[in-house]
């Protein structure tokens, strides 16, 4: 999976993690891009609250064939270690 982030502006609403969700047709048809993304939002419903930071934006982007193959466990170690990597030297 691909993570971006961004910090909201201050003339925008503060408070609380927003996060979206995305797959190409890379990978694969409806029934495959629905699964890559029910397995994106529940590794995100696990993890965003204890290491998304308050205020900011998220987008979980699919990839062909490693996020519908990929075990749960480092899908959810992924998304942890992404999320360190993109708060790191950040207030």
């Amino acid at each position: 999976m691909m993570v971006q982030a961004r910090q909201r502006r201050s003339d925008e609403a503060v408070s609380g993690i927003r996060v979206g969700f995305t797959c190409t047709k890379k990978v694969g048809n409806a029934v495959a891009r629905n699964r890559a993304k029910r397995r994106l939002r529940e590794v995100a419903r696990m993890v965003l609250p204890a290491h998304g930071r308050d205020g900011w934006d998220y987008v979980l982007i699919g990839r062909e064939g490693a996020t519908a193959d990929r075990p749960f466990e480092d899908l959810k170690q992924d998304l942890i270690s992404a999320l360190k990597k993109l708060h790191q030297n950040r207030p």
